[in-house]
């Protein structure tokens, strides 16, 4: 664990920086990576730590934007 999160703090400072998140988001930040990269390393055990880091961090930056993969539609509940 310690291993996984010293690598995750050598990564550009400006990540959380750049969009004025507080100490706590940043903190959720990585936490989201390092589960991601716990789940991914266990199920493939032949990705490296630093693939697993970028596929993450760029998995949970783009969840994090509010992206979307399609638009968003309303559902009519009233008949």
């Amino acid at each position: 664990m310690m291993v996984i999160a010293a690598g995750l703090l050598t990564a550009p400072p400006g990540i959380a920086a750049e969009s004025g998140h507080s100490l706590y988001a940043r903190r959720q930040f990585f936490t989201e990576v390092v589960a991601c990269m716990r789940k991914r390393m266990a199920v493939d055990k032949y990705i490296s730590y630093n693939q697993a880091a970028k596929v993450c961090k760029e998995e949970v930056t783009h969840q994090g934007d509010g992206t979307t993969s399609g638009p968003l539609v309303a559902a009519d509940t009233k008949h």
